[in-house]
């Protein structure tokens, strides 16, 4: 079967962007095998309580902080990616886990939790941007690539948690680790002990401000690892003499953040403090204030002096709720232009009453799951990053409970 790509019009890119559209050439799905509420439905906060309470303890609903408020609202459990997968593990009782988020975050959500749990995702085309720049058969013809040269045998792998559990079973069967924004110098540190080099997955920018700012790499000791040319787009001495091999990917939301943004900001806004995601750009990092993950940002506002200013590089969804949280400081978005997060975005009310009133009727809707062999190996390598000093380990998925009326 062959296909052609057609050049999408103004208005459908207009629309994706806004989360409204479709890109039926990359999207794992969009349309729901049902009728989805109408967003102007004025019962939809009233529907998702009633769906959500007729469900009660059955049902456990994560919502990341980039999700919009009116999905947050009804969220048990609020947090970053990592956070709410080991929420979802903590809660075995739960049977349902719908996954306020995107899907590489179900998939984690599904590896860490029971066989007899399902995670939803309300919308199967909230995906990840960066997490799609490194899919398992670009990253295994890398591998190859570093096979030919002599250097595989010294290169860990690693991966942030932003990444498809194919990619974490990648690095989990290579004897590397996963690691979040807030660990990653930790994991580095772990992977330097274990050999000479490290192939950083899938976000360059984490991967470059980790090793410069955090362990004290040079720029040069960094290589930038590009899929789409043969191999790499670098030359053999260039990945041999690398201590730090990057791939290209990065965030859609972090990586629009430019220098020029933070020097607006400090004209315009004096003593402004500049707060940003290490997902940022270098010299948007080295340019800032303060640098720390989703959870270092909420908690350094949460603990600013009321009167202080902030411009926050981050999601505008969770600089918005920051804002309305605390009044008495300035908190505002970095760039002069809104940037929601597309596919985030795409879980809205509609896509969550569906998914809970189906629920309700017993039908189990856009259920993730990942293989046991490729979840097996992806457990292996988060496992790893919970054994490094400061991690905190989730407990093994509890036994399923035998079927009702059987015999103990």
């Amino acid at each position: 079967m062959t296909s052609t790509w057609v050049e999408p019009s103004n208005t459908a890119t207009a629309l994706l962007l806004l989360g409204r559209g479709s890109d039926p050439a990359t999207e794992r799905g969009v349309e729901c095998p049902g009728e989805l509420p109408a967003p102007s439905d004025p019962d939809l906060v009233a529907r998702a309580t009633a769906a959500k309470a007729a469900l009660g303890t059955k049902v456990f609903v994560l919502g990341h902080h980039y999700q919009r408020d009116e999905v947050i609202q009804f969220a048990d459990v609020t947090g970053d990616s990592f956070k709410l997968a080991r929420e979802a593990a903590a809660r075995p009782d739960a049977e349902y886990i719908v996954f306020c988020g995107v899907h590489f975050m179900a998939e984690s959500a599904d590896i860490l939790t029971t066989d007899a749990q399902r995670v939803v995702l309300p919308d199967l085309a909230a995906g990840c941007s960066m997490a799609d720049m490194a899919v398992l058969s670009q990253v295994e013809k890398a591998w190859d690539v570093l096979t030919d040269l002599g250097v595989a045998d010294s290169t860990v792998p690693v991966t942030y948690m932003n990444s498809s559990a194919d990619i974490k079973g990648f690095v989990g069967r290579n004897g590397g680790l996963v690691c979040t924004s807030s660990n990653a110098q930790r994991a580095l540190e772990w992977a330097y002990q274990q050999g000479e080099k490290v192939l950083f997955l899938p976000d360059q920018h984490l991967g470059r401000n980790t090793a410069v700012l955090e362990m004290g790499l040079s720029l040069d000791d960094c290589v930038l690892y590009d899929p789409h040319k043969p191999g790499g787009g670098l030359t053999p001495q260039q990945v041999r003499d690398a201590k730090m091999i990057l791939w290209r990917g990065h965030c859609s939301v972090h990586g629009r953040f430019t220098l020029d943004s933070v020097e607006d900001v400090r004209r315009r806004v004096p003593g402004v403090n500049v707060l940003v995601h290490p997902e940022c750009r270098h010299e948007v990092v080295n340019a800032a204030d303060q640098v720390g993950s989703t959870e270092y940002i909420i908690k350094a506002i949460e603990a600013a002096p009321a009167g202080s200013a902030w411009a926050v590089g981050t999601e505008l969804n969770l600089v918005r709720r920051l804002a309305l949280a605390h009044p008495d400081k300035q908190v505002m978005f970095l760039d002069r232009a809104v940037c929601y997060c597309s596919t985030m975005n795409r879980i809205d009310l509609p896509h969550l009453v569906w998914a809970l009133e189906e629920l309700v009727a017993g039908r189990v809707v856009n259920q993730i799951t990942v293989d046991p062999d490729t979840a097996h190996h992806a457990r292996v390598a988060l496992d790893q990053m919970l054994a490094l000093p400061g991690g905190a380990p989730v407990p093994p998925p509890a036994p399923a409970p035998p079927p009702a009326g059987s015999q103990p």
